[in-house]
């Protein structure tokens, strides 16, 4: 049985846990679609998305600066763009697929977006037109771990490279700007065993429920019994380049991964905390910041070797980060909760944003200066200091 997962948390976020989906099927721009999907008659992944008077309100998951505007992605395949990145936001038409859109980065004028049933597009354009690369919509006939699952982050080293990353540790790989996609296996047992048993799951089912043993109000739990397991197929929620060149990962349960080399190989490391990590900011040198649950954030100067915690002041979960050089940066997550820090060494300063909307993504317009922040309900500009 496939185990129960949240990505992110955060009531209005829980829309990114639904649809675990996918069969290994590219879908090139003006190809046809794959043949289980055609005989379906109907599958929102492939379908365009519809133009909503609303979708500047609706959910935004991610953010992205391009050379010439900002990209933000969301719910129903929504794409929003502005030129001033500080407002004037518009829905992009014709966007090749309705699935939920979690991430997107940009090269320039190119850019990619992932998100649900293994969807990636692709821009040439700054993000005014699209063209799907992948999908991979869930097919019951396939039989593999993989089988339509979500992409949760997506990053490019230039206009070649770049690397998705997603639930149970599927990551994947192009060198030709995204024309071709190839799943790379993870080292340590390969990050994942298609054919294992899911023994591990975080919800128990009720069925399995002793009723007698539910009915005594005296029964626990040692701390033992307690504890998870670390997974072999961890959810790799995001992806960041650090400034000797190294690659950094962070997902569930506390795994992390490390690359040296560009993404060939990868070292699985253990950050002290065992909860989930959403983001991950790379600075100068072999400098790491890592944040995610219940306000949980962890520092590293050496790529992840020795770790230091991170007063945060909060326990609110922490999903989208921004840094600048120096080691400044800003942290958004639930409840509106906001926090930004001047540079390393420095502690954080906690804001609310005011609508008090959970928060998923950030972006710094400037080093210490307003920020363009995006969530439950939108994209807004968020003035650090009142003017």
């Amino acid at each position: 049985m496939r185990r129960t997962v949240t990505f992110r948390t955060g009531a209005a976020l829980a829309a990114l846990a639904g649809g675990l989906m996918t069969a290994l099927v590219s879908a090139q721009e003006g190809a046809s679609p794959p043949a289980a999907d055609a005989a379906s008659g109907y599958e929102p992944a492939l379908q365009t998305a519809e133009s909503a008077p609303l979708a500047t309100r609706s959910l935004v998951l991610d953010l992205a600066n391009g050379a010439n505007r900002a990209i933000a992605v969301g719910e129903r395949g929504h794409i929003l763009v502005s030129e001033s990145r500080t407002g004037d936001w518009r829905q992009v038409e014709n966007v090749p697929t309705r699935s939920m859109l979690t991430a997107v980065t940009a090269v320039g004028d190119k850019a990619w977006a992932v998100g649900h049933d293994g969807v990636i597009l692709a821009s040439v354009d700054g993000g005014l037109t699209w063209a799907r690369q992948r999908v991979q919509p869930y097919d019951p006939n396939v039989d593999d771990l993989h089988n339509g699952v979500p992409l949760l982050d997506v990053w490019f080293a230039d206009e070649s490279n770049g690397i998705a990353v997603g639930a149970y540790a599927l990551m994947l790989k192009t060198s030709d700007g995204g024309a071709t996609w190839t799943q790379h296996m993870l080292e340590n047992g390969d990050g994942v065993d298609a054919t294992a048993e899911d023994d591990a799951s975080i919800d128990e089912s009720a069925d399995d429920t002793d009723t007698d043993a539910a009915d005594d109000a005296s029964w626990t739990f040692s701390e033992d019994e307690l504890e998870l397991e670390e997974e072999t197929d961890p959810h790799l929620n995001a992806i960041a380049r650090i400034g000797d060149g190294s690659l950094f990962i962070v997902g569930e349960r506390g795994a992390a991964y490390r690359s040296t080399d560009g993404g060939d190989t990868w070292q699985r490391l253990t950050l002290p905390y065992g909860g989930s990590m959403f983001g991950v900011i790379g600075y100068d040198g072999r400098h790491v910041l890592a944040f995610g649950l219940r306000g949980h954030a962890f520092e590293s100067i050496d790529l992840g070797d020795n770790w230091t915690e991170v007063e945060t002041g909060t326990d609110l979960s922490l999903l989208g980060g921004a840094g600048w050089d120096g080691g400044g940066a800003a942290l958004v997550g639930a409840n509106g909760i906001v926090l930004t820090r001047s540079g390393t060494g420095t502690g954080l300063l906690a804001h609310t944003h005011p609508d008090g909307a959970v928060l998923s993504s950030v972006l710094s317009l400037a080093p210490n200066g307003d920020l363009v922040v995006a969530g439950e309900n939108g994209v807004s500009l968020f003035q650090l200091t009142p003017k």
